[in-house]
């Protein structure tokens, strides 16, 4: 009998030891990585946009409030990324703390507004996983040495990125460092490593470019002789081979700016992203 009353109170305990982790949520996939990375096991993350989805245009869930009346700490980008946060926060009526991965940060200009894509250089990540690190101690604070050598690693682990991608880019001469790009996402990788974003002319990335937006593009690349053309949002090939052949630019494959990949896609971390950002750029770039 007495065996059978310590099992039923080991049962009991069990879920309470789950319930007793930090219940964290990430507004999108890349905080979400960040916030994994330091927080391990030792949280219970919830990410609202996953992978493969995009931040900008996200409709919350029917769920998501009730995800957010349960956290303790809710982690945002900032700067203007996630308008529709602020109301899912309100209805949730939750008492959780909202923390801004992005304070500190210099925000650069995108039109007249901030450009939240702040994560796109590797030393302002650096400042994102210091942020969220500094979060969860003062939430959990028992955990602070977990989280505190957790951070310590991945901080190492930014500083050899970092070096991958300035000694990557210092190969390429630089009069090559330009590309033409539908992105408007990479102005901070632009002024942390030197490689150059330019807006081909007259193009919408909403809508794929007409013959005579090509046109447009392909006297762009021959006036300023831009080695690189990164066009994503073109599906016809003949389009793409007649900038080729017409300039002698590279097509350029996928750059990946607004959230992670599935598990099976080329960048399911954020590490994953930058390496897969560079790896384009550098063999678009590179004689």
């Amino acid at each position: 009998m007495r065996c059978l009353l310590m099992y039923a109170l080991l049962l009991i305990a069990s879920p309470l030891q789950a319930a007793e982790r930090l219940n964290v949520v990430a507004s999108f996939s890349i905080l979400g990585d960040f916030v994994r990375t330091i927080g391990g096991d030792n949280i219970n993350l919830t990410t609202l946009v996953g992978p493969d989805s995009d931040v900008h245009v996200y409709t919350p869930a029917p769920g998501d409030a009730k995800r957010i009346t349960d956290a303790k700490l809710v982690i945002v980008n900032g700067l203007g990324l996630e308008g529709w946060l602020p109301r899912l926060v309100q209805s949730s009526g939750g008492k959780a703390q909202m923390v801004t991965a992005t304070a500190g940060i210099a925000p650069l200009k995108l039109g007249s507004a901030a450009d939240p894509h702040a994560w796109q250089s590797v030393p302002n990540a650096k400042v994102y996983v210091t942020n969220i690190a500094n979060a969860l101690i003062t939430a959990a604070p028992d955990d602070a040495e977990f989280f505190r050598s957790r951070l310590k690693a991945y901080l190492e682990q930014l500083d050899a990125l970092d070096h991958e991608v300035r000694d990557a880019v210092a190969k390429i001469p630089p009069e090559r460092r330009k590309v033409i790009s539908t992105h408007d996402a990479f102005g901070y990788f632009a002024a942390e490593y030197g490689i150059q974003f330019i807006a081909p002319l007259g193009v919408s990335t909403e809508t794929e470019p007409s013959a005579r937006d090509i046109a447009a593009i392909i006297g762009q690349i021959k006036a300023q002789k831009i080695p690189a053309v990164f066009l994503e949002n073109i599906s016809d090939d003949r389009l793409i081979r007649r900038i080729a052949a017409e300039t002698g630019a590279k097509v350029g494959g996928t750059l990946i700016s607004d959230g992670l990949t599935g598990e099976k896609g080329p960048a399911p971390t954020y590490i994953d992203m930058v390496r897969h950002n560079i790896k384009a750029l550098t063999s678009a770039l590179d004689h």
